[in-house]
């Protein structure tokens, strides 16, 4: 019989995503085969699966942490919003359509029994499912349509273990609202609660434990501290509460620009676990000051946040910046605005707009979607970036624009496509602009350490000599928040929940 928990939060940004993470690493490491699952994903951080499916970046990481492939199977559903009104569904890896929420909330019951046939058919192939809600199951307002929380508990037939983050307070009023919000049938599910983010000595809240437990008949299995451990998150909601703000000063600090509809910016992580390197999120000009390399990330709306930067005076900037030396790189959506135009009838709805002119291309966005994980070689680069030609890179790309090139206009990068070897990207004649569609590119750790290092030159500092594997760094963080959970949660009382539930009889 296939066992399977599911976490449930009493907000968003709790933490469900890490322990669901947790979870899939301890009983990856118990021996048992074991699949994360989350059926509808909200978020614009997203991966590609080795079959060239796009996914919430969360089930894929949670994958890694289980040691097995991302598998679209893992997440079927995946909102990413383009406004804040409209979203892009993709359904089972690709595009479906574009919906604003009140239409997506009449579709979802549409939606059910594909949820649960591709569930099943993974619960076929696992020994255990470890599942993740989104936002709060007290949002009652949705509990009708509910396809992501109590609804998929249902579908699942599995228990609910309740995640509440002590840190921004009111734990127990968050907990025991949350379960007072519930159907009689729903608080029968919840076993248990984690307090999740906790600072300080837990002997201070042994009193309120008692109490919440009094009050709710749920017991609570743990309280997990907060934890440094460095692992992707699942959306931007990290960003606007600040949890990549980079304490204390290194040799080299990069300012990525954090524009309204940033995607994928889990693509730096692996260049801010160097540890030379500061990574800075930044929205106001003024802290373009100091950076000694400036990256415009991915967006869901790259016409809206080219408005943005405009507005804002961040392009202004940046280009100045530039001209006074310092190098850009743009990532995808980020790519696209270092141009001379971008069409775009598509995402935006914008039409004709003149990009920053850094760069001497121009992007036409079509309704086809790429999606595929790529390998290959940076080029022949020129200036500060001459240290990093011909290295192999790997990645992925998710771009709905096609981005054409000046005659005579050199590639960033050449990547294999179907047994060929097609350009990626652009740069300046100077190598300080370079743009690429390659997601994930900081990951291979030769081409990033020659980038620092080419950085550390431009300043006079020697290289580091610190060759990082950034995979086996991954596999260490999964290893803490494992350790860190069996000493703060009741793991073999999650063990003996599993294999003790039962459905209700209707």
């Amino acid at each position: 019989m296939t066992l399977a928990v599911m976490l449930q939060g009493t907000a968003s940004d709790v933490g469900k995503s890490v322990l669901v993470a947790g979870l899939c690493r301890i009983f990856r490491q118990d021996g048992l085969r074991t699949a994360p699952f989350k059926s509808q994903n909200m978020a614009l951080n997203s991966g590609i699966t080795p079959d060239g499916k796009e996914m919430g970046r969360a089930q894929i990481f949670q994958a890694e942490a289980a040691g097995i492939a991302p598998d679209v199977r893992m997440n079927p559903v995946l909102l990413k919003p383009t406004s804040d009104r409209k979203a892009q569904v993709v359904l089972m890896g690709k595009v479906a359509t574009s919906m604003d929420a009140v239409s997506y909330h009449a579709y979802k019951p549409r939606l059910r029994a594909q949820i649960l046939e591709v569930y099943a058919s993974l619960r076929q192939e696992y020994e255990v499912m470890v599942l993740e809600g989104a936002g709060s199951p007290a949002e009652i307002n949705l509990r009708d349509r509910d396809i992501v929380n109590m609804g998929m508990a249902e579908m699942a037939q599995c228990p609910v273990l309740l995640v509440a983050d002590i840190d921004r307070g009111g734990v127990f009023a968050s907990i025991y609202g949350t379960l007072a919000l519930l159907q009689e049938e729903e608080r029968a599910r919840v076993k248990g609660v984690i307090i999740n983010k906790f600072r300080g000595d837990v002997a201070l809240l042994e009193s309120g434990i008692g109490q919440i437990e009094a009050l709710t008949g749920v017991p609570v299995l743990g309280v997990m501290p907060w934890l440094e451990v460095d692992l992707e998150d699942e959306d931007g909601v990290a960003l606007q509460q600040g949890k990549y703000l980079r304490a204390g000063d290194r040799d080299i600090d990069i300012a990525v620009v954090q524009i309204p509809h940033i995607s994928n910016f889990t693509d730096f992580n692996a260049l801010a676990a160097q540890p030379d390197v500061r990574v800075r999120y930044v929205r106001r000009p003024e802290e373009l000051a100091g950076a000694d390399l400036i990256i415009l990330p991915g967006s869901k709306n790259t016409l809206g946040d080219l408005v943005w930067l405009r507005e804002s005076g961040m392009a202004h900037a940046a280009v100045r910046a530039n001209r006074d030396g310092v190098p850009v790189m743009g990532i995808c959506g980020g790519y696209q605005m270092l141009g001379e135009t971008i069409v775009d009838e598509v995402e935006s709805g914008l039409g004709t707009q003149p990009g920053l002119g850094l760069l001497d291309i121009v992007t036409r966005f079509s309704h086809c979607k790429t999606t595929t994980s790529v390998e290959g070689r940076m080029a022949a680069l020129p200036g500060w970036l001459a240290p990093a030609s011909d290295l192999p890179v790997k990645g992925y790309e998710i771009h709905m624009g096609d981005t054409t090139l000046a005659p005579g206009g050199a590639p960033a990068l050449m990547l294999e496509k179907a047994g060929e070897f097609v350009p990626d990207g652009t740069l300046s004649e100077d190598g300080l602009v370079v743009g690429t569609y390659l997601h994930g590119l900081f990951d291979s750790d030769a081409f990033t350490r020659a980038v620092v290092d080419s950085l550390r030159q431009r300043k006079g500092l020697g290289p580091l000599n610190a060759a990082m594997d950034y995979a086996a760094y991954k596999e260490a963080q999964f290893d803490i928040l494992a350790d860190a959970m069996r000493r703060h949660i009741d793991i073999a009382r999650i063990y003996q929940i599993m294999r003790d539930h039962r459905e209700a009889a209707a």
